[in-house]
């Protein structure tokens, strides 16, 4: 068998000034592995570079440095490859996915002598109208607001959190919080009506702090979806927080479950879904889970409490 082929996919901006990126350059040329960088220019350049490196067949490593965006690129591109495995090195940027890790997982992602050498596991991903995800789909106010936040980061001093929650002021105080939307799923209709929050989970953080099914599992073969119907704006902000810690059993008035493998929702009206911070627009989406689809690696030492089972590689 071949050697394994390590290989850095990074924005050469990344970081203050591209500090970050330079930094993470002079660790890699220190690593004693068969490593290569590859820059990226724009957006998709990574999904590009993971396949054609991916391409040969050879064994692969590839480190997606950067954010969630960055790691969503390479999911795309080696879902599904026995050859490839994937991982996250967080550089200037929000990491939603690798706080599934537990507090101290940024740290450990930075470490790569001991990222390098971690075990390799087996995860699910999720397909939506053709774009694959391995963290959470939104489609209600919360997609809007991500979708949005762009709107706001040019504001001067204004940086990450304070767009966010500019953004979801604007649409929650100014846009209004429910949309109308069918959802279906196997067994049939699930909802259909006005909707404020429809949130899809294969792991279990997103929009920087929110993690609303605590015991979401990226490997069980199983979606964890809520849906909120139409609330008031005074509703909505009274329950948003507990929403955001996982408390969604405490309020089966205002938030409805579903455990599952696929569901389709729809609207006349256009909808915005986005798939682990990338946005989509589309008047129906279908949402499908394929088992063990990813392999991915993470540093020794850290869990993300795996069921009984879960293979290791």
């Amino acid at each position: 068998m071949s050697p394994i082929r390590h290989l850095f996919i990074l924005n050469p901006s990344a970081g203050k000034n591209g500090q970050a990126a330079q930094a993470l350059m002079e660790e890699i040329r220190r690593l004693p592995l068969d490593t290569a960088v590859r820059l990226t220019q724009k957006r998709g350049d990574a999904e590009r570079i993971a396949r054609e490196e991916s391409a040969a067949g050879d064994p692969l490593r590839i480190y997606a440095c950067g954010g969630d965006g960055t790691l969503n690129d390479v999911v795309n591109a080696a879902a599904g490859l026995d050859h490839v495995a994937v991982t996250n090195v967080p550089v200037g940027t929000g990491n939603d996915f690798l706080k599934l890790f537990g507090p101290q997982a940024r740290q450990r992602f930075r470490d790569l002598t001991a990222l390098s050498a971690g075990r390799e596991v087996l995860f699910d991903v999720m397909d939506c109208n053709g774009r694959l995800g391995l963290d959470i789909v939104c489609a209600g106010v919360d997609a809007r607001v991500a979708a949005d936040v762009h709107r706001f980061k040019h504001i001067p001093m204004v940086r990450g959190i304070g767009a966010y929650i500019l953004a979801l002021l604007d649409n929650v105080l100014f846009r209004g919080i429910n949309r109308p939307m069918r959802v279906e799923t196997p067994e049939g209709l699930w909802y259909e009506g006005e909707t404020a929050i429809l949130c899809i989970c294969n792991g279990r953080h997103y929009g920087g702090g929110f993690m609303p099914v605590p015991d979401a599992m990226p490997d069980d073969g199983v979606l964890d979806m809520l849906l909120v119907p139409k609330v008031g704006r005074l509703t909505f902000l009274r329950l948003v927080g507990a929403y955001g810690k996982g408390e969604y059993r405490r309020y089966p008035q205002y938030i409805q479950a579903y455990h599952g493998q696929s569901v389709t929702f729809s609207a006349q009206e256009e909808l915005v879904a986005v798939v682990d911070g990338e946005v989509m627009r589309a008047h129906a989406f279908t949402l499908c889970l394929s088992p063990k689809k990813l392999r991915f690696f993470f540093p020794e030492g850290l869990d993300y409490a795996p069921n009984p089972g879960t293979p290791s590689l």
